[in-house]
């Protein structure tokens, strides 16, 4: 009787001292490497056509949610700002002139979440959907062919995002995750003796891993 008393008291204990996770109120903060793929297409509305290639770029990511529910909850994204190399080719002539420009960019983004299973899961899956704020500066020519340079500074977008918390602690967890967003932005400068204007559309597939802290 007692070895059982002291069996369901133990039991009790150990299952009170656990702390449950992602549950409403929590706020959950993830740092890790971010890393963008690009997929950047272009289209010259101008006489020649320059096509012009965003290279990817890898960085420090971090993320703040708030969760509302056990199941629901509101992420900000953001990272250090992303530096990317723009390559540029004349088909025309077949010429490639390389590295022709340098640039950054920020891509706050903003969206609601919802987590699979149960708080006390072991793993929370969850999917997002929200919108993306893109902010490009520092805009720079590296090659002499291309001068006068200008680039449209903003975009807003939908994103869309994917991930997993695999729990390590009561309060700390595995992450990975991933986003897609839709950006859009235009380049107008001076080559070859000319003025022109090329729209550059970036699709990018952002993916993220690192760890979870929930307070």
């Amino acid at each position: 009787m007692k070895k059982s008393a002291l069996a369901i008291g133990l039991a009790t204990a150990l299952l009170s001292s656990v702390a449950m996770a992602h549950q409403a109120g929590d706020v959950l903060i993830r740092a890790g490497g971010i890393f963008v793929n690009a997929n950047s297409h272009s289209k010259t509305t101008t006489a020649t056509e320059i096509g012009l290639e965003v290279n990817n770029n890898a960085q420090v990511g971090l993320t703040g949610t708030y969760m509302f529910t056990d199941n629901i909850g509101l992420e900000l994204l953001a990272a250090t700002p992303f530096s990317h190399r723009v390559t540029a080719n004349v088909p025309a002539l077949g010429a490639n002139l390389g590295n022709v420009v340098s640039l950054k960019h920020l891509p706050p983004s903003l969206y609601a979440q919802y987590y699979f299973l149960d708080k006390d899961a072991g793993s929370r899956p969850y999917v997002g959907v929200g919108i993306n704020y893109t902010r490009f500066f520092d805009a720079e020519s590296t090659n002499p062919a291309i001068t006068n340079l200008r680039v449209k500074k903003h975009s807003v977008g939908p994103v869309a995002n994917l991930g997993i918390d695999i729990k390590l602690t009561d309060d700390l967890s595995l992450n990975a995750a991933m986003w897609y967003t839709h950006i859009r932005t235009k380049a107008n400068f001076t080559a070859l003796g000319a003025e022109h204007e090329v729209k550059i559309k970036l699709d990018p597939v952002i993916y993220f891993a690192g760890l979870t802290y929930r307070f």
